[in-house]
């Protein structure tokens, strides 16, 4: 009998459970379905905040880093939270007292349509990249703890029809609700395997002497450098402010304080788990330092009791699908109500725009999962797609901060140059003359930005229609 099998089954079933008592909540229409009817309570918006940060990236990824680099490795958890918390600080109250449901919506609401639709390839572009990564995340923890049951394929299926059913049936009512089961037992499960692995290997001390240049293992920044560090933080800040998925959250939130305190404390939150992780990381490197960074985690877990093993597998799996089904209905949102409804029927009902929405779900379901089945090299590609939400996130904060100095042409020109940018930093080797492209999406974004008021004399109007001075 596989025990940790059965563990991951019985989480299973309870997801489904929650989905289908998510669904009466979601049935009213498209706004109860893709945001929860505008009634997240503040613990709502934490879990959701909390479930698409500590995603496989941020437990298994993280893990993985720390094998080859260390301690280091933890900052990534860090400046999640720290965007977070600064989006609750600057951002989260101003997104919900928009009123909007998507980010395109806001820039056609200020802006114009074509800056809308420049808004929607970009957010589309990155929706899809995110929610791809899910489900080769996702099929790579099943098929490494549990090699006699799923191969990376199988686990990739089971992966898509979970994360498809939960968010198809109960849309953000049902991630929302199934974060207050995922958010404690992802945190329950870390913390366990951690304290379990670093006592299987005798203890820090001992584990510090089985490690070749020990201090720099354990050095808060040496294993990866400063450069990098602040790299990820000027990231993971950027996208906090403007990725559809992320962004949404605050849209569903009950009131613009539910929204603020929900970041702020999600923020807190995620900081200490990523070290959590590293040290997990450390203790593979030390108990088993001749197999690869993805083995030697699987095989510190699995050599566990089994019940322990089942709980940190479903716990990790877990972390996958809080973020997984945040982005896939992110990524639908975006197609129905920016695409559909604003191009195609304009007049839909709401429950009918709502089986339009869950029919998205399925679609790009299918689609995303055909394109991790295909990617190469998805992880590596996933820092640049995010650089993109530069322009968004410029736009944004003018727009709300700022707003004598935009203009009607100012979106689409932003936009426009950071995928400029990052189409030449892929194309043109010789234009890399910085560290990492989002310092050129943020030096030319910004620039484009503040000049187009030279050439542009239209002012943007308010939420009331009246032209800002």
């Amino acid at each position: 009998m596989n025990i940790s099998f059965i563990v991951v089954v019985i989480y299973i079933g309870i997801l489904f459970c929650i989905s289908f008592y998510a669904r009466k909540k979601a049935s009213s229409g498209a706004e109860s379905y893709i945001l929860a009817g505008r009634g997240l309570n503040t613990t709502l918006i934490t879990v959701s905040m909390v479930g698409i940060a500590i995603g496989g990236s941020s437990t298994i990824g993280v893990a993985e880093q720390a094998y080859k680099v260390g301690l280091s490795a933890g900052w990534y958890t860090v400046a999640w939270g720290v965007g977070s918390i600064l989006m609750g600080l600057i951002g989260a109250k101003k997104y919900r007292e928009l009123n909007v449901s998507t980010v395109p919506e806001m820039f056609e609401k200020f802006y114009d349509t074509k800056g809308r639709i420049i808004c929607v390839i970009g957010q589309i572009v990155i929706q899809l990249m995110i929610t791809s990564l899910q489900y080769i995340a996702g099929g790579a923890i099943l098929s490494s703890l549990l090699p006699a049951v799923f191969t990376l394929k199988t686990g990739m299926i089971i992966s898509a029809i979970v994360f498809i059913g939960i968010t198809f049936i109960g849309g953000m009512w049902s991630t929302g609700l199934c974060n207050l089961f995922n958010v404690p037992l992802k945190y329950t499960g870390i913390i366990i395997v951690t304290l379990l692995a670093v006592a299987f290997g005798g203890g820090i001390h001992n584990i510090s002497l089985k490690i070749p240049h020990a201090a720099t293992y354990f050095h808060p920044t040496a294993g990866l450098g400063v450069p990098t560090i602040i790299v990820w933080f000027i990231v993971m800040i950027t996208e906090c402010f403007s990725v559809q998925g992320v962004v949404q959250v605050s849209f569903c939130a009950k009131n613009a304080e539910a929204a603020r305190r929900g970041y702020i404390i999600g923020g807190l939150l995620m900081i200490p788990i990523g070290f959590l992780a590293a040290l997990l990381g450390i203790v593979a490197r030390a108990t088993y330092p001749d197999v690869s960074a993805t083995m030697a985690l699987p095989k510190i877990i699995t050599s566990l009791n089994p019940l322990a093993a089942g709980i940190t597998l479903a716990a990790l799996w877990a972390a996958d699908v809080s973020t997984a089904c945040n982005m896939l209905l992110g990524s639908a949102t975006l197609f129905s109500q920016d695409v559909y409804k604003r191009f195609v029927n304009q007049g839909i009902e709401e429950k009918k725009l709502m089986i339009i929405t869950k029919v998205f779900v399925v679609v790009l379901g299918i689609i995303t999962f055909f394109i991790a089945s295909q990617a190469k090299g998805i992880l590596s590609l996933l820092m640049l797609a995010l650089s993109l939400t530069t322009a968004f996130t410029i736009v944004f904060i003018f727009t709300i901060f700022k707003p004598s100095i935009c203009r009607k042409n100012s979106a689409f020109n932003t936009a426009v140059a950071g995928m400029i940018v990052l189409v030449l930093w892929q194309l043109v080797p010789a234009v890399r003359i910085l560290p990492h492209v989002i310092y050129a999406e943020w030096i030319v974004c910004l620039t484009v930005f503040l000049i187009t008021p030279l050439f542009d004399r239209k002012a943007i109007k308010d939420v009331a229609g009246v032209e800002i001075a």
